[in-house]
């Protein structure tokens, strides 16, 4: 699909129960469209609400209004109005997310993390691991660790372990929030070359970046974020 990511009018607040039920508006008339091999850019400064979109287009966080449109099969999918069910489908079958933590599983590998997604949209395990190591083995993450549940690795070894999750698979679209922030400049220069690999293969992708450096190097496209920005109520 040309453009497989419609974002459009959205409007995202949060409720602060604990506070009288004070309503906090983050952003609204979020519209954009990410067009495939093209990687835009979320920007804007820290609290406009970069994240809190990224969220809303994977769908862990509901929508005021608006709409989040994707592909999916044969018919187009509005995630802001969609049943659970099928946003994990979307997720499974169309996009690919690579957040800031890895959630670590206890006593699963590293490489068994990694290749997890494939073997969920029906690879085989040996192909997945496989795979998985190759993508390991580019990070530079030590073979010795592959075998080792990842919680007691440092937090740039955890990265790397989560980027590889999240390049494994070919989904069409691929988020990025803060992907390199845990990285040295040597495995920062790595996830470029994944990220210009992605654009070359057609797979639209969603980002956001601290580092400018990398910002610079792969952004087609810089979303302002400011422009979406409310005042919030509390004020």
């Amino acid at each position: 699909m040309p453009t497989p990511l419609v974002v459009s009018d959205v409007a995202k607040s949060f409720t602060m129960h604990l506070r009288d039920g004070i309503r906090l508006p983050v952003v609204a008339n979020v519209s954009f469209s990410i067009k495939a091999g093209e990687c835009a850019v979320l920007g804007g400064p820290s609290g406009a609400g970069k994240s809190s979109i990224l969220k809303m287009v994977y769908g862990n966080y509901a929508v005021d209004q608006g709409q989040i449109i994707v592909a999916y099969g044969d018919r187009l999918v509005n995630l802001a109005t969609a049943d659970p069910r099928t946003i994990l489908g979307v997720r499974r079958d169309m996009i690919g997310y690579v957040s800031q933590f890895l959630r670590t599983v206890p006593r699963v590998s590293a490489l068994d993390v990694v290749a997890e997604p494939l073997v969920a949209r029906g690879i085989d395990r040996t192909e997945a691991r496989d795979k998985a190591a190759a993508l390991l083995a580019g990070l530079n993450l030590p073979e010795r660790l592959w075998s080792l549940p990842p919680a007691t690795f440092s937090g740039g070894e955890q990265q790397r372990v989560n980027i590889a999750r999240g390049f494994i698979t070919d989904h069409p679209i691929l988020l990025l929030d803060e992907p390199t922030a845990s990285l040295d400049a040597k495995n920062r220069v790595v996830v470029v070359s994944m990220i210009r690999s992605k654009k070359a293969a057609g797979i639209a992708m969603l980002g956001i970046f601290h580092d400018e450096d990398v910002r610079e190097a792969v952004a087609d496209r810089i979303i302002d974020v400011t422009a979406f920005a409310v005042q919030s109520e509390a004020a």
